[in-house]
């Protein structure tokens, strides 16, 4: 879409504003809104200009004016404003300069993209997210300034209330780790998730399946079609913001925390992955489950990076929650045809070279899809240009392997703080072709670690108080 055709469909719906969103350093979309008689042509050369010093991880207050350029490709009409709003997807410029800001993720994105060309391996690479989620219907958590602190997490459907009076209880309670596919009425979510797949379509998303996940509670999955690395990104970004307004018009909650409930399965995000080049798949071939040398290459870089990758796939404390060793998640860094336990697997997909994709299976919908889906690509493009063997396929059930040969498999960092230490000891491939900038990569790691990891550090948990307190 031009920008002549982005204020030609606002003219169509009679749009009274514009809202323009942004994303944040550590991933939430932000925005701000416009009265529609400044929705012209130039609006998309000359952007408007904020206040970046109170965005996470941006300008400090001493510089921190900035300019938002609306990127006209992104238009839609929002369907959550009770005023016709069109929706434009923002890239963050010095408003000196004009130049891209170098923390914006959609422009490292971007540059990611340019990386991919410019080294002649390829032209496009596609992206396909699988995001799960949680939909409660109660959540409540507070902590005190230093005497309290709780969370508290319902759902009609949890296991933990078949024994509460609901006057009456009709049972049909998800039992823990037994909600992949049953249908109504033990699962109560599916009206909901044809709500939440029908407005995705009617944004302009690709659906190709929803379904209840494994845990109880509410855990579910819609599979939105891949994309290109920009578009895959803007795409999970509405995917998100429609899922959550969705359930809140339901009067209900949705998260894409990793690890909400204890002793069920987390929310993870797959990612199949596959390099292009003038309109030909690169990962088909005669190799292992169908793989090219190339596609080989790309999982030994992803491999080889996976430990700092992790700071960014899984950028979150409770991240970590979810990689633990011998439960649901793939933290062994291996690679496998079919197999689920492996770090990187390789889908059936059919005769058709195009659908040869790798599956990367660690990251969780809690990261910034922009640098998440951008890092995975350097470590991949890593991996070709250097030949990285990614070593034998391990086609074992990986989680009943024995002590002696789990000791010979690497595996994921088991903490927000390993990954980052990973990150700064390993980030040479991220800053090729200016990609990642190092003022972008440290700005990263003090954030994580001053915002989140140390407050976290600080804090006692409920389960500690069962641990110790009479020591």
């Amino acid at each position: 879409m031009t920008p002549k055709e982005a204020v030609e469909l606002g003219k169509k719906h009679n749009v009274q504003y514009v809202d323009l969103k942004f994303i944040d350093f550590p991933g939430v979309w932000q925005h701000t809104t416009i009265p529609a008689w400044r929705l012209t042509e130039e609006l998309f050369e000359e952007g408007i200009g904020f206040d970046g010093s109170s965005i996470r991880g941006w300008q400090p207050i001493n510089a921190s004016d900035m300019l938002m350029i609306p990127d006209a490709s992104t238009a839609k009409i929002d369907p959550f404003y009770e005023r016709p709003t069109l929706s434009v997807i923002a890239t963050i410029h010095d408003p000196i300069t004009k130049q891209e800001y170098s923390r914006d993720p959609r422009f490292i994105a971007k540059k990611a993209e340019a990386y991919l060309k410019q080294t002649g391996i390829g032209d496009t690479v596609f992206m396909g997210p699988e995001a799960e989620f949680f939909v409660f219907d109660d959540v409540r958590f507070d902590q005190s300034q230093g005497n309290a602190g709780f969370y508290y997490l319902d759902s009609n459907e949890g296991i933990w209330n078949q024994g509460r009076d609901e006057k009456p209880n009709l049972g049909y309670k998800t039992r823990n780790k037994e909600g992949y596919f049953p249908v109504q009425p033990t699962d109560q979510l599916a009206n909901l998730r044809m709500d939440m797949m029908t407005m995705l379509q009617n944004t302009g998303l690709e659906i190709e399946v929803g379904h209840h996940e494994v845990a109880t509670g509410g855990q579910c999955e819609i599979g939105v079609k891949f994309a290109t690395l920009l578009k895959a990104a803007d795409n999970l970004l509405w995917y998100k913001y429609v899922i959550k307004n969705m359930a809140r018009k339901a009067g209900k909650t949705a998260t894409f925390m990793p690890k909400p409930l204890f002793g069920d399965n987390g929310s993870g995000m797959h990612v199949h992955q596959s390099v292009w080049k003038g309109g030909q798949p690169l990962f088909a071939g005669d190799g292992y489950a169908g793989l090219s040398e190339t596609a080989l290459y790309y999982i030994g870089g992803i491999i080889k990076h996976a430990k700092s990758l992790a700071a960014l796939t899984n950028p979150t404390t409770n991240s970590y929650r979810r990689l633990v060793p011998g439960f649901e998640a793939p933290v062994n860094l291996a690679y496998s045809h079919r197999n689920r336990s492996a770090s990187c697997r390789i889908p059936i997909s059919g005769p058709s070279p195009k659908a040869k994709r790798v599956e990367v299976r660690f990251p969780d919908p809690s990261c910034n899809p922009y640098l998440a889906f951008s890092a995975m690509l350097m470590a991949g493009l890593d991996g070709i240009q250097n030949k990285i063997n990614p070593g034998d396929p391990l086609d074992k059930d990986i989680y009943a392997l024995s002590p002696e040969e789990l000791k010979t498999v690497p595996k994921m960092p088991g903490s927000l703080e390993e990954s980052l230490e990973a990150l700064e000891n390993d980030h040479e491939y991220l800053l090729r072709g200016g990609v990642f900038t190092k003022d972008a990569l440290d700005e990263w790691i003090e954030y994580k670690r001053t915002r989140e990891l140390n407050p976290i550090r600080m804090r006692p948990t409920p389960h500690e108080f069962t641990l110790y307190y009479d020591i």
